[in-house]
This record gives structure tokens, sequence and C-alpha cells, in this order.
């Protein structure tokens, strides 16, 4: 038998439609599918089940994936042991996750990862929304919530700080903040309620229930670029506001907040090489952003009672 046919069937099972399959293996979906149909001929069963959202494997296909992940893994060994061939990680990586935490903590540090290996392709889907493992979106999903079922990898990847934080040109144009209570009267940043895509965004409520809002937008850097320029107050994480010096950490010991993310992926996918190493390489990444991610209280910059007199 081809191998290049299992190939194709690994990739069309994780990806979960043609489309995705495609993507991962640099080919027409119509290759995908002439592979399959060649390689279901072969075994005399059906592998998949065509349904409107993808290609779902059929008990054939099941009680072959293990079989053919074997035999991936021994091909991969011999590859990396022969002499003159290719060294090196080769395929595409899928990562999805929040849109500040993507784009601020990871991607200049998978960019780097990418070029270490050059037949690596990462894609980052850094957005403000869920990405979806059960959907085959991502490869690898970090996520607020931790997936509750499935034959799902899971790691606590690591928590970080939030925190209320105003402009210092706004907050010299009122009252000193010194309690929760001054908050009131107070113009405020934040999401949109009936768009919030997880239950741990809900933070501002657990300090105050603004009575009116400048901007709300489903994007935490829109929330950030708002309340840097003066529009109101906006709780945001540390990484993304503690180190621009026109903030100020308002009620530092108090409008202080504390998530987790969550790292998790297909449990299929733990011994393929190039998702072992990026996994890796992200639980390393994230082990020394711990200065942004989790700075100690009351040493973030600007941490002081707000207001007009101080400055």
């Amino acid at each position: 038998m081809d191998w290049d046919h299992f190939r194709y069937f690994l990739e069309l099972a994780r990806a979960g439609t043609l489309a995705g399959a495609a993507r991962r293996l640099g080919v027409e979906h119509t290759t995908v599918s002439r592979r399959l149909q060649a390689l279901e001929k072969q075994v005399g069963s059906a592998l998949f089940a065509r349904e409107a959202g993808g290609h779902r494997l059929t008990e054939a296909g099941r009680q072959l994936m293990p079989k053919v992940e074997a035999m991936e893994t021994a091909f991969l060994a011999v590859e990396s042991a022969a002499p003159g061939v290719r060294q090196g990680l080769h395929g595409l990586v899928r990562i999805g996750t929040t849109e500040g935490f993507g784009n601020l903590i990871l991607a200049p540090q998978l960019a780097r990862f990418a070029l270490g290996h050059p037949g690596l392709v990462v894609d980052l889907l850094a957005l403000p929304r869920l990405v979806h493992l059960s959907r085959r979106e991502a490869d690898i999903v970090i996520s607020l919530e931790r997936p509750a079922r499935g034959a799902v990898l899971v790691v606590k990847l690591t928590d970080y700080v939030l925190q209320l934080y105003g402009a210092r040109n706004y907050l010299a144009g009122h009252a000193p903040i010194h309690t929760a209570d001054d908050l009131r009267g107070h113009t405020f940043i934040s999401y949109v309620d009936d768009l919030l895509f997880s239950k741990e965004l809900q933070i501002l409520d657990e300090l105050h229930r603004p009575a009116h809002f400048a901007l709300r937008s489903t994007s935490i850097l829109a929330q950030y670029e708002a309340a840097r320029v003066g529009a109101g107050l906006a709780v945001l994480p540390a990484f993304v506001a503690a180190q621009d010096p026109s903030l100020v950490s308002v009620l530092p010991g108090v409008a202080r907040f504390q998530r987790t993310f969550w790292m998790s992926m297909p449990a299929e996918n733990k011994h393929v090489a190039r998702m072992q190493a990026t996994w890796a390489f992200l639980r390393e990444t994230v082990a020394t952003q711990q200065g942004l991610l989790m700075p100690v209280a009351g040493a973030v910059e600007g941490a002081i009672e707000s207001g007009a007199d101080g400055g």
C-alpha cells in the first residue's frame, strides 16, 4: 500500500474537512479526496462518513487510526535518522488563542520558533472568540476555560493578572479614587456583554457596575487603545497595559484579578513530533514571561491613588 494514502487519511482525520486537510498538506482538496478514495478501495471499507460539517471517522476508520499513527511515528523516526535526509520539524501547526495573549505574548516567540524550523508552518489564530478543538479549528488551543470533555490532553498553562487602569490625562481631570465607591460617575471601557465568549471575562461586575460606557468592544486591544487616549477606565491584562507609561493602575490593592489560561490538544496528536515540540515550546515560552503575566502586587508601574492631585 502507498504510505502517502495513509498520510492523507491522517490529516483528514485530524482536520475533519477536505479543505483543512488540503491546507495542512499544501495540496488541492480534490487531491485529498482522490487519495482517500484510493485508500478506501484498497482496504475495502469506507473510512469516513461524509457529513454537512465535514468528514467523520467510521468504525473502520477509528480502528485504522492508531495503526496509521504508529506507521507515522516509525516513518518520522527513520526519516530523522537516515543520512542525507532533511532534519527538523515539518508540516503545519495551527494554534488558537485569545487576541491579546496571542498577539503580545505568543506571536514574537512563535516567529522565532518557526525560524528555527524552516520545514514548519505555524498558523496563529489570535481571535476575540473561542477557537474550538471539537470543530478542528486548531491543533492546539489556549483558552480561558478548561475543556470539560472529550479525548483531549489538557494542562494549566499559566495564571495571569488583570487590573483596573486609567490614562493619566483622564485621572487628572477627575476626583481621586480611593475606594470602589469612588468609581461612581466614572466612564468605563469594556466588552460587549451579549458577545462575551467566556464567563471568565465578566470581571468588571466584580468591582463596580458602571452607569456609563465610552466604548465597548469585543477586542481587548481596542479597549486598551481607548483607555490609553483617556476615554475612560478599563480592566486590562497586566501583560497588555502595565508597561505603558501613559496608564496608571487604579485601586491596585482592590482592583486586581486573576485568571487562568488552559492549553489543550486532541489526545490523538500527542505523539506527532511537530505537535509535541510546539506544545513544549509554548510551555517554555510562558514560563519565561511570568514577570509580565503575574507581576508582583504593588510593583506595577504607576500603582498609585489616582486623581487630579495625583498628576
